[in-house]
């Protein structure tokens, strides 16, 4: 593979061995990964995917070469492979985290995330901000997930647009599949992930709830919410995942779950793994022909590689799940935002989700679809709520005991698999893995993937099997 190839479809140990073999250097893949953003990024027929560039990309990019250069690279897994994190992630080099928020455009955090931390420990490059959509998807019930009051609309470059519920890590996704960044930091509470990963057609790994800290990260719905890679491999998914995983004293989550770090597992041999398929209010939802197709291909490819296709095997509470509207969105919401707002001390002058509102109400520009949901999380009445406790346990028993569970026993499967992010409310709530891998492209360019997913805690089993899924069906990653 050239070092063009490399830069533009590569695999993050592709790029450092290009490095360590001194056919490119860091600062040569950082200046052509910002001169691709500054060609496809802005104007009007622009992605829009990448809002702010970090002002000490290039130092850092010269700092990873003097290291290359001295041997001292060692142990760097990441050494100088550019990555862009979604606008919720804090960064201590003077660039904004607006949460995608006009309202927030100038908060300039002083404190850095765990997770770009430990990025940077581990030698990545931090290039800068990806869009994303306002509060995570969570300022109306109308709003296009393409859409930030901050950055403007991310435009996907592979297919049609991110609409309505497509998840928020909308300009991590993009970034990704147009080449501005091997890697991208997305997060996902529901939904976040896969879907954006899906359409983009490119790999997106949510991990258990609990694996990756999110301090640092501004909140959305804190039972629900992880953080997560976009990458062009299952295995680069799984490097940069190990990485920002374990044990944080900063999210107390990550002490109670009591998962330990991730590390790269062996991949599964498929004729001893069983895969299930929930087709009632998931696989079967699916009235897009060509995808059918593409998904009854795949099932067929996993077969012929050895592995025990159970279908169907359903989730017990599947219809009870897919019309149901919880508080707990709206409930966690209002609180957690204005904790992450307080511990930052009210950026731009804002210390509760009602500063928010009333700052809108006076720059209704700013929201041109409105603010239903940020009212309707207004107006709960705190995590004590009797109603808010119930909808969390009913939310649980329908995605664990009476979901996932219930289905992997039922069918004696590893994981279950579901087309595009079609699983992502019932992962969500119950707080569990899944892993999109890109499958095909549709007529007019659109990508198909496909989304594993598996009990709360079995990650490892999950990338494990991973690994050999992407090579029985992945399409593999070519940029646009």
């Amino acid at each position: 593979m050239d070092i063009e190839q490399i830069l533009a479809s590569g695999s993050v140990g592709e790029l450092t061995r290009a490095y360590r073999e001194k056919r490119l250097s860091v600062r040569e893949a950082a200046e052509w990964h910002l001169a691709r953003i500054e060609a496809r990024n802005g104007g009007a027929d622009g992605l829009n995917a990448v809002r702010e560039l970090a002002p000490r990309a290039l130092e850092e990019a010269d700092a990873a070469d003097r290291r290359l250069a001295s041997g001292d690279a060692d142990g760097l897994p990441l050494v100088g492979v550019p990555v862009l994190l979604k606008d919720n992630v804090t960064t201590a080099d003077g660039m904004a985290a607006t949460i995608g928020a006009r309202a927030l455009k100038g908060f300039v955090p002083r404190r850095e995330a765990t997770v770009v931390s430990r990025l940077k420990r581990a030698g990545a490059v931090v290039l800068g901000k990806a869009n994303m959509t306002e509060f995570a998807d969570y300022t109306s019930d109308v709003m296009p997930s393409e859409f930030s009051g901050a950055g403007g609309v991310v435009r996907n470059p592979r297919g049609p647009a991110f609409g309505r519920g497509q998840g928020s890590s909308v300009g991590s996704a993009a970034s990704v599949a147009a080449a501005f960044a091997p890697v991208a930091i997305g997060g996902e509470s529901q939904n976040s992930i896969q879907t954006p990963a899906s359409v983009a057609g490119i790999v997106g790994y949510k991990p258990t709830v609990g694996l990756v800290s999110r301090a640092g990260v501004a909140p959305l719905v804190p039972s629900q919410d992880t953080i997560g890679p976009f990458t062009r491999t299952v295995d680069d998914a799984i490097l940069v995942a190990a990485i920002m995983s374990g044990p944080d004293a900063r999210d107390s989550v990550t002490y109670v779950r009591g998962l330990p770090a991730l590390e790269m597992p062996e991949a599964a041999d498929l004729r001893h793994v069983t895969i299930g398929v929930p087709r009632i209010a998931m696989a079967d939802t699916v009235e897009d022909a060509a995808m059918q197709r593409l998904f009854d291909e795949a099932l067929r490819a996993l077969a012929k590689g050895g592995a025990r296709i159970v279908d169907p095997c359903d989730i017990p509470g599947a219809r009870e799940l897919a019309p149901l509207r919880s508080s707990v969105f709206r409930t966690e919401f209002k609180q957690a935002i204005g904790e992450f707002l307080r511990e930052h001390g009210a950026p731009c002058g804002m210390s509760s989700l009602a500063d928010i509102i009333a700052w809108n109400e006076a720059h209704p520009d700013a929201i041109p679809y409105g603010q239903s949901l940020l009212l309707a999380a207004e107006a709960t009445n705190g995590l004590e709520d009797p109603a808010y406790r119930a909808d969390r346990l009913n939310d649980i028993r329908l995605t664990t005991t009476e979901g996932i569970d219930a289905a992997l026993a039922a069918g004696g499967a590893d994981v279950l698999i579901a087309p595009m992010g079609v699983a992502a409310k019932l992962t969500g709530k119950a707080g569990a893995p899944a892993l999109s891998i890109p499958v095909g492209t549709l007529a007019g360019g659109a990508r198909f993937g496909i989304t594993l997913y598996t009990r709360v805690g079995a990650d490892m089993r999950l990338l494990s099997i991973g690994r050999s899924v992407e090579r029985a069906i992945g399409a593999g990653f070519q940029s646009s």
